[in-house]
């Protein structure tokens, strides 16, 4: 390699849109914000789904949660693991001569198809102590010689264990960090205006500038090290904030998500539109990094779905072969199980719900959140923001939401006459999607297509129907 080609990948944990570089000046983020204005800012990056080890599963392996087998959750009870076949970037890049590293927080397992050579895992929200490790990483990356790949994972702005706290009682939280009041807050429409949201919103906040604060010092470090120039840094949130109606949803609240790019040598004037996927952040990076892939690959390791978008970082109208992403949630805790599969295009998003009989379940940090307590027990019907509790919690098998006219996904057109051709269209093309990567989850009479192709092979017929039909259970 001719020349030095590094990676910084940062990672906030359940971190919005709420950044100067967005139009939102509610929180102060300059280091965010500076590093905006260096880079490119991605309008329009969307997270496979809403929960955190899955979303961090995609990222590192460029493939959907159905495909790598990280369905949910990797911690405690819940202990989903990708598949140990499956390809990832600390792995590709050590094998491309990197040296790679973590910082902070891991969240995917198991560690032996996540090599990363240097491992400085804790759950710590010190943003001093976690800059540090980086600076001792960028020490070690000197004394090295090899091009570096170094993550860092906050645990902020993610809930911490009280009802309704963001980590601001811990004893290394910095008196740096500035206090919000509820008074000082936006509320977001995808929330009810009540005081308890308001109270954890301003607390919210707190968290963010911390993540802010951190990521200023890891780049003094960048700089200090001589890192500026050769460094393409990423900065992003693995799913969008803890409140309901975003974190563990397909919402867009919840995966339309902060990505800020910096690639040396290129800036950008205004926010960049085209619609990314964080199944492209792999592809990307080894783009940059020079990584060829093999010739052939194993039969049984997956394709990744992304594609680098290193080649539209400048343009800031819309390309048309970047107008469309797909996304996978099946699992949060184990607990949690409500598959999902969706489409988003610049126009419409379509979401097929596949277990959709049940009701939508609550993450346990959700469900024990002050906002919740809320919104669940105001005098007259319950809302949560926009939307009814009945439309939460009880979901059809299909919605289809015309997000210029319904940003907020309330009003469900999917049995409106006006919208049978796209809804159609989207059908179609969810299940090509499905069949392509290979998703146990494409059902037909209540059944997983995937599973049974061993006896639709042999002659079996499936009716042609989402659900099996108690009232009419005959296959023929």
């Amino acid at each position: 390699m001719s020349r030095k080609r590094n990676v910084l990948l940062v990672i906030a944990d359940d971190l919005g849109k709420a950044l100067g570089c967005y139009g939102d000046n509610t929180v102060d983020t300059p280091n965010i914000d500076r590093l905006a204005q260096d880079g490119v800012v991605f309008d329009n990056a969307f997270a496979s789904t809403a929960s955190c080890s899955g979303s961090r599963s995609v990222i590192y392996t460029g493939l959907h949660t159905h495909e790598n087998g990280q369905y949910g959750l990797n911690h405690y009870t819940h202990h989903f693991m990708t598949f140990d076949h499956v390809e990832t970037a600390p792995g590709l890049l050590r094998e491309h001569g990197y040296l790679t590293g973590i910082v902070g927080k891991i969240h995917v397992g198991p560690m032996s198809i996540y090599p990363w050579e240097v491992v400085d895992e804790s759950p710590t929200r010190d943003v001093k102590w976690v800059a540090d490790r980086a600076e001792s990483f960028f020490k070690t990356a000197a004394e090295d010689g090899r091009p570096f790949f170094l993550t860092v994972g906050y645990m902020d702005p993610h809930r911490d264990h009280t009802r309704g706290g963001f980590g601001n009682g811990d004893e290394t939280v910095s008196a740096e960090d500035p206090l919000y009041t509820s008074n000082d807050v936006v509320v977001p429409e995808y929330l009810s205006d009540l005081p308890e949201v308001r109270s954890e919103l301003a607390e919210y906040y707190r968290s963010i500038a911390r993540v802010d604060r951190g990521l200023g010092l890891i780049m003094k470090y960048l700089k200090q090290y001589g890192h500026d120039e050769d460094t393409l840094v990423m900065f992003m949130s693995d799913n969008g904030p803890p409140f309901l109606n975003s974190k563990t949803t397909l919402y867009d609240a919840g995966i339309r998500l902060p990505f800020v790019v910096r690639q040396p040598g290129v800036t950008a004037s205004g926010l960049n539109a085209n619609l990314v996927s964080y199944t492209d952040i792999l592809p990307t990076i080894l783009d940059w990094a020079g990584y060829q892939s093999p010739p052939t690959t194993s039969q049984n390791t997956p394709l990744r779905r992304g594609r680098s978008f290193l080649p539209i970082m400048t343009k800031t109208s819309l390309d048309d072969a970047w107008t469309k992403v797909f996304g996978s949630h099946t699992f949060h805790e184990i607990t949690n199980y409500y598959p999902t599969r969706f489409i988003r295009t610049t126009r419409y998003k379509y979401h097929r719900n596949i277990a959709w009989k049940l009701d939508f379940p609550f993450s346990t940090d959700l469900y024990a959140s002050l906002s919740w307590e809320g919104m669940r027990n105001v005098d007259g019907p319950v809302k949560i923001g926009r939307r009814t509790l009945e439309a939460y919690i009880r979901r059809p098998a299909e919605e289809l939401f015309d997000m210029e006219q319904d940003p907020r996904e309330v009003n469900n057109v999917a049995s409106d006459p006006a919208y049978a051709d796209v809804l159609a269209g989207m059908r179609q093309d969810m299940e090509a999607w499905q069949r392509d990567t290979r998703d146990p989850w494409l059902f037909r009479d209540g059944v997983s297509l995937l599973e049974m192709q061993g006896h639709l092979d042999a002659g079996l017929k499936i009716p042609d129907r989402f659900d099996f039909d108690i009232n009419a259970p005959k296959s023929k």
